[in-house]
């Protein structure tokens, strides 16, 4: 079953806790899918009045930004050892090259990385950990922490909600003019069709009539 139609069979309250909690896991170090399901939920929100985008939107922003501060509180007590027991349970997201690739954008960019990695796959899962396992000044982490999580799960959201909204509301547009160009055919086709049919008639009515071949003697 497809994310969004999954969604459309729990409660608003539901989904709610449900884009929080994936969000929170997903920024505290598990990979799991949150931007997948804070998309469909936003766009969830769009077609439906049960789900409120403010609610939604808070409810992503307060897990990516707690999520992220646990997976920064457990990366800098665990160190280097929680890294090396992580490769071994998720091999395909922590790597020793996607580990290598993350810790020198960490090194280059410092809590800029922590703030742009929210819009990144890989970054997201590992910004809190690393962050802590750098031992990265908490102040540093917490404001990019913030910043970041406000802008990516509170912008994702209302760019979402806008874009369905403004895409139902051109499919509904679309189909009164696919209804309205449908009757357009239709008469256009019978007047067409009728109108022939009256110039077959005349020239058939205007044709001089066979005289009859005489017998022969």
């Amino acid at each position: 079953m497809h994310v969004l139609e999954w969604l459309e069979t729990i409660p608003p309250i539901a989904v709610y806790v449900l884009v929080g909690v994936v969000i929170g896991l997903e920024s505290l170090g598990i990979p799991l899918p949150g931007e997948i399901v804070l998309v469909s939920s936003a766009l969830l929100a769009s077609q439906h009045g049960d789900i409120n985008p403010y609610v939604l939107g808070a409810c992503a922003t307060a897990g990516a930004i707690i999520g992220d501060s646990i997976g920064y509180a457990i990366g800098r007590k665990g160190g280097r050892p929680l890294l090396a027991r992580l490769g071994r349970k998720f091999p395909k997201h922590f790597s020793e090259a996607n580990i290598g690739l993350a810790e020198s954008s960490f090194r280059k960019w410092g809590m800029w990385a922590v703030f742009f990695g929210r819009f990144v796959a890989l970054l997201r899962i590992f910004a809190g950990p690393l962050a802590g396992v750098l031992h990265m000044p908490y102040w540093k982490f917490l404001v990019a922490n913030v910043f970041g999580g406000i802008l990516w799960a509170g912008g994702t959201t209302a760019v979402i909600y806008s874009v369905g909204i403004v895409a139902e509301a051109w499919l509904k547009r679309f189909s009164w003019l696919g209804l309205v160009l449908a009757v357009l055919i239709g008469l256009t086709s019978m007047l067409v069709l009728k109108n022939r049919a009256k110039k077959a008639a005349a020239e058939r009515a205007t044709e001089p009539e066979p005289v009859p071949v005489a017998a022969a003697d």
